[in-house]
C-alpha cells in the first residue's frame, strides 16, 4: 500500500467502527447489522482510485448521519408520548 492512502485507510477503518457502534441499536440486530456493514465494506476493498474512496467515504459519512438521526427521532418520539398528556 502507498504512502498517500494511508490517510484514507485510516478515514476508512474509522467509519467502519463508527457504523459498527451505532449498529449496536439496529432494530433487526447487531449480528444482522454487522454482517450487512461487513458485505458493504467488503464489496468496496478492490477499490485504489482515491476519489473513488473519498466517494465512498461520503456515502458512509451520509448513512451514519442517516442512522443517528433515525435514533434521534425514535428517542424524541419514546420520549414524547411518555410525558406528554393524553389529548
Amino acid at each position: 500500500m502507498s504512502t498517500t492512502n494511508l490517510p484514507l485507510r485510516h478515514q476508512v477503518i474509522r467509519i467502519y467502527k463508527e457504523l459498527l457502534y451505532l449498529s449496536r441499536d439496529y432494530p433487526q440486530g447487531y449480528d444482522w447489522a454487522r454482517s450487512r456493514l461487513h458485505k458493504a465494506f467488503s464489496s468496496q476493498a478492490h477499490l485504489k482510485d482515491e476519489e473513488a474512496i473519498r466517494n465512498g467515504i461520503k456515502r458512509a459519512e451520509f448513512v451514519r448521519k442517516e442512522i443517528e438521526a433515525l435514533y434521534y427521532l425514535k428517542r424524541y418520539r419514546a420520549l414524547r408520548q411518555r410525558y406528554d398528556p393524553i389529548k
